[in-house]
């Protein structure tokens, strides 16, 4: 609905929209009848899918992936950019894994080499595009030869920050997984003892 700029306005005080003054009352009637603000989102709905759009839009839902629980209408960003648990891909080796281990991956991964065929050198992969882009084809000098490698670990350095505190999960997590093998072996080791001494 457009408001003339020569006409009077009010401000409803359930919807919070401007109204032509001389319909105030009667958009106010309709409004607080019909309408509903959202206390999520704010947004004014129709009464009769608040829950609706509550449950389609607010409600927390879990992701199938890593079981967070968040709103619904992020669950597809999250699955897709977020997810610690979505399946990403090495960019070394094309290999399908969950982003969660993906930088563990690529470390081992991205310092595997392979030969360059102009100038038969072995290029660790994750050097491979910078090597590409100023490799001559012409095997190089010991004294540029270090000059190259000295660039490619700065670059390499200020590539990767590594996160101390998934290493630090990994590590009691690891801790963890061999101390219920060494209880469960001790177990086993026990009962078979007691076996053979029973027999």
């Amino acid at each position: 609905m457009a408001i003339s700029s020569d006409q009077a306005t009010s401000i409803c005080t359930h919807c919070d929209r401007a109204i032509p003054s001389t319909n105030i009352d009667l958009h106010y009637a309709h409004c607080s009848r019909n309408l509903e603000k959202c206390k999520v989102c704010g947004d004014m709905v129709p009464r009769k899918f608040a829950e609706e759009h509550f449950l389609s839009t607010h409600a927390p839902v879990s992701c199938s992936l890593c079981s967070e629980t968040m709103e619904r209408e992020i669950l597809a960003v999250h699955k897709g950019e977020n997810c610690p648990q979505r399946i990403v891909t090495c960019e070394f080796c094309e290999f399908p894994l969950p982003a969660i281990d993906l930088y563990e991956h690529q470390e081992v991964c991205g310092n595997r080499t392979e030969l360059c065929h102009l100038c038969n050198k072995y290029i660790r992969l994750r050097e491979r595009n910078y090597h590409d882009s100023r490799c001559t084809g012409v095997p190089d000098t010991a004294e540029s030869s270090r000059a190259t490698r000295a660039a490619e670990r700065e670059h390499d350095a200020r590539r990767r920050q590594p996160p101390h505190e998934f290493s630090r999960r990994r590590l009691l997590f690891t801790i963890a997984i061999t101390g219920i093998a060494v209880l469960l072996g001790s177990l086993f080791f026990q009962r078979k003892t007691e076996n053979n001494q029973v027999h």
